[in-house]
């Protein structure tokens, strides 16, 4: 795997839907496996009223549904901006082998960071990284845990279940 400039450059074009696409901001990103794009993705978080619908967790998404698996290792992601924590997490989560990006975050503030937060939901990523980095005794945002054991429980039930289903595909080879 290494870096594929028309890769880079569909996630900009990408990116540049949203000059005239209302619900849209400017932030494209493409899943490639194996030289070939199999998730795309803008960001849609006003046009979907979803603060995690970003470029670059729309075009996981695809390439997860695309290719039938929430395991996208050995997969790239080309994005048009310097992932968000958000995103990054996303990638992580996913198993995203290895990441490009474009423009960095000050230029992305030095673009975007005049504007009113009427024309853009502004995203504090020192907050981000602080929340991310902290365990949940040490973040910002308050948090309260409630309703532990059912909830473990459940957790319990599904894990027995899921090994039950592991055994029933072992033993009938997969069928």
């Amino acid at each position: 795997m290494s870096y594929n400039e028309d890769f880079m450059r569909r996630a900009i074009a990408i990116s540049a839907q949203a000059l005239d696409q209302p619900g849209l901001e400017p932030f494209g990103a493409v899943v490639v496996r194996n030289g070939k794009i199999v998730g795309e993705g803008i960001n849609r978080s006003r046009a979907n009223l979803d603060p995690t619908s970003h470029g670059e967790t729309e075009a996981i998404r695809d390439a997860a549904r695309n290719l039938g698996t929430v395991d996208l290792r050995g997969c790239e992601l080309y994005t048009s901006c310097e992932p968000c924590p958000l995103c990054v997490a996303a990638m992580a989560i996913a198993g995203i082998t290895r990441l490009y990006y474009a423009a960095d975050m000050d230029q992305a503030e030095a673009a975007l960071g005049r504007l009113p937060e009427s024309a853009r939901f502004p995203i504090d990523e020192d907050h981000l990284i602080h929340e991310c980095a902290h365990s949940l005794a040490d973040r910002r945002t308050p948090s309260e845990q409630a309703c532990s054991e059912e909830a473990a429980a459940i957790l319990h039930l599904w894990a027995e279940k899921a090994i039950e289903r592991t055994k029933d595909t072992r033993e009938t080879g997969g069928a």
